[in-house]
């Protein structure tokens, strides 16, 4: 069964203007970029746009809205609660810059960058050197 591409995307929270830019950020930065830093950018991304974010308890065909999954996912700090509540938005934004979120290592294992965007994202607050 082909998994379907979701509706729901960060242009409604943050506007067209804005997420054209990060559009064209992720065409430029992610073919070379380094994953560990590539999270972060995104990371931000998301912290912006969950700071933007107003509570509306719209439901689009069944879906909560990208502005009530925001503040749902600030309210965790489990990576997986995270991707659980904004995976398919981020991999909409990898799609709509056309670049890919999977990666392959040097030892052949397949992993995505979508990992480190959400163990960035629910830590953005830590620090750990305090």
């Amino acid at each position: 069964m082909a998994r379907t591409t979701s509706k729901r995307s960060l242009a409604g929270v943050v506007g067209a203007e804005t997420y054209a830019v990060w559009v064209k950020m992720l065409q430029t930065l992610v073919p070379g970029g380094r994953t560990h830093r590539l999270a972060v950018v995104v990371a931000g991304m998301l912290q912006y746009a969950a700071a933007l974010s107003e509570d509306d308890d719209e439901e689009d065909a069944g879906e909560p809205s990208v502005a009530a999954a925001l503040i749902r996912s600030c309210e965790t700090s489990d990576p997986d609660d995270a991707r659980n509540l904004l995976d398919d938005v981020v991999t909409r934004l990898f799609k709509d810059a056309g670049v890919e979120y999977k990666r392959t290592n040097s030892r052949g294992q397949g992993y995505t960058i979508t990992e480190s965007i959400y163990e960035e994202y629910v830590r953005w607050d830590t620090m750990p050197w305090e």
